[in-house]
């Protein structure tokens, strides 16, 4: 038998498929589009340690994707990150499905320079539609240039980062309003 990689496990996919892999590459997969929005440091230590808990708490070589995915849930979640292991982990494309995603700053162009005013109501009804539809992560990316467009302008300052504040806390309180049926995860980046 070939001897693995430190780095490795053989994992074994539900077609019964046995592939040797870098633990942090099958991360990086099963994490998809969702890694580029964590620190590339944490997604490292997290592939590191579920390596090191197959391979020296368990004594295990060979892994299921799905006890991978598992894993990895338990590690992120331990660096503070609201993620969610599907029951199947081949049935990505579902998963993709249930991240709805928003542009704060394309909002923020709606209200135009200064009118905080016509921004929250606009950001409020945002909030209801995407809720609306049942996601498992509402993602808001684009805070710091919206807040720049709202504040008209073009260094950060006390008044931006005190706008910064009270945007990120009305996402919140909208989202505590009306994630009362379902559960789902709010990001703010």
């Amino acid at each position: 038998m070939i001897q693995l990689k430190p780095d490795c496990l053989i994992f074994q996919t539900s077609d019964g498929d046995q592939i040797p892999c870098s633990a942090e590459w099958i991360t990086l997969e099963l994490m998809g589009d969702g890694a580029a929005w964590v620190d590339p440091q944490i997604v490292h230590n997290a592939s590191a340690a579920v390596l090191h808990y197959f391979k020296h708490e368990l004594s295990r070589d060979f892994v299921s994707v799905g006890e991978f995915a598992i894993a990895l849930e338990k590690v992120l979640r331990g660096f503070g990150l609201s993620v969610y292991a599907d029951n199947d982990p081949d049935d990505a494309p579902t998963w993709k499905q249930c991240v709805l995603e928003s542009n704060l700053q394309e909002l923020a162009c709606t209200a135009g320079k200064g009118f905080e005013l016509l921004f929250f109501p606009h950001l409020r009804e945002e909030v209801k539609n995407k809720m609306g539809q049942s996601p498992h992560v509402l993602r808001f990316h684009g805070l710091r240039g919206c807040v720049k467009q709202l504040a008209g302008s073009e260094r950060w300052n006390r008044r931006c980062q005190n706008l910064n504040d009270q945007i990120v806390d009305y996402l919140r309180s909208c989202w505590q309003t009306e994630r009362t049926s379902h559960s789902c995860a709010l990001v703010v980046l």
